[in-house]
């Protein structure tokens, strides 16, 4: 298929993964409401053409906690990415390493975070996630820090997995889950041979580490859901900034009390997220919540958004509406699926030049100028 856009990886993806693989990238919570609410209230965001402004060259070039990227972009955590691609997670990071963007590991990644260190030519980014096991969350920490991670990305709105009904009948979970998953993959032989066999081990490499042995995909669900804590709070966020000594991201907020209690506890920065929609169906979308959160920190923190971007013209709506970059998590997903490291290089590269089309007809000469006077 001709790949003209990012948004087109989505079906690439689509021909090329298992359908309980592709389900899990491309599905939300329940009705699926507030996945959708995110396209839609991003897209509806107006922006101010102007014309006569004598742009050749905007400058695409953002910061993030002083470290200089070519886009105001980071690869946000996916889970289970060695799933997509052969090693994905070592994809994803030389995708991101060859232009110049920060990446951002899942602590629940299929490649032990070593792997991905050892084959990245930049420092990394972690992600954890709030887990009862707070032994797993100080020997991801420690080793990251071994590893020369420098930012650690706190996920705090998956207290409870939320009500994925997509998975129950794709075969991420439910009855029939093996069976199911293997009939899938014999439908598609170029996945089968290239990740499901030789992309092996196929573990959550990092939980592995811990325990000892292996975690595979089938363990992923009931693990996940046994770990998961919804009784902490803002003073658990004490310890993990007395113990981490990089900077720290907050990811998960959509209300500006929160976005203040995040400054208050220590936060470098903060990303405005509802999970891609798979956590609170009905939450805000990341658009509408954006604002008055950037109002109310964003001369604290670095605020970063993620959910509903597909487009160049998206992340430079994004950084109107008051975000310092922005993250890319399904549409780096779906190109991974797609084309491997190549897919997703591709992708970054139509991302950079949809965002200089858009800062040259809005008038804006650089990133770091972007804000709400670009919208109509």
């Amino acid at each position: 298929m001709i790949i003209a856009s990012a948004s087109d990886y989505r079906e690439a993806a689509r021909r090329r993964l298992p359908r309980f693989l592709f389900d899990y990238i491309d599905g939300g919570a329940g009705a699926e409401e507030t996945l959708r609410a995110n396209v839609a209230d991003l897209a509806r965001v107006r922006l101010r053409q102007r014309v006569l402004r004598g742009l050749d060259e905007p400058s695409l070039a953002a910061s993030f906690f002083g470290v200089a990227a070519a886009l105001p972009v980071v690869l946000a955590p996916v889970g289970l990415a060695g799933m997509f691609a052969r090693r994905g997670e070592v994809q994803l990071a030389r995708a991101a390493a060859a232009k110049s963007v920060p990446c951002a590991v899942s602590s629940l990644s299929v490649c032990p975070l070593e792997e991905v260190a050892a084959q990245s030519p930049q420092p990394l980014w972690i992600q954890l996630y709030v887990l009862k096991d707070r032994g797993f969350m100080r020997h991801v920490l420690e080793r990251a820090q071994a590893a020369g991670v420098r930012t650690l990305v706190f996920t705090v709105d998956l207290p409870v997995p939320g009500m994925r009904h997509r998975d129950a009948h794709s075969g991420m979970s439910g009855p029939g889950r093996v069976r199911r998953r293997l009939l899938q993959a014999l439908m598609k032989p170029a996945w089968a041979l290239d990740v499901g066999l030789l992309g092996r081990p196929h573990e959550l490499g990092n939980v592995a580490a811990y325990l000892g042995g292996a975690v595979g995909l089938e363990d992923y669900k009931g693990w996940l859901a046994e770990n998961m804590d919804p009784t902490i709070g803002w003073t658990d966020i004490e310890w993990i900034r007395a113990f981490w000594k990089g900077s720290l991201v907050i990811k998960g907020v959509l209300d500006a009390a929160d976005a203040r209690d995040a400054c208050r506890f220590g936060a470098d920065g903060l990303v405005v997220s509802n999970h891609g929609g798979r956590q609170l169906d009905g939450a805000l979308s990341t658009a509408r919540a954006l604002p008055s959160i950037a109002q109310a920190v964003g001369g604290d923190l670095l605020v970063l958004a993620d959910s509903g971007v597909r487009t160049g013209t998206d992340v430079l709506r994004m950084l109107a509406l008051g975000a310092r970059g922005v993250m890319l998590g399904r549409a780096a997903a779906y190109a991974l699926a797609a084309r491997g490291q190549a897919g997703v290089e591709d992708m970054l590269d139509m991302i950079a030049a949809e965002l200089r089309v858009a800062m040259i007809l809005t008038g804006a000469a650089c990133v770091a100028d972007v804000d709400s006077t670009i919208l109509a």
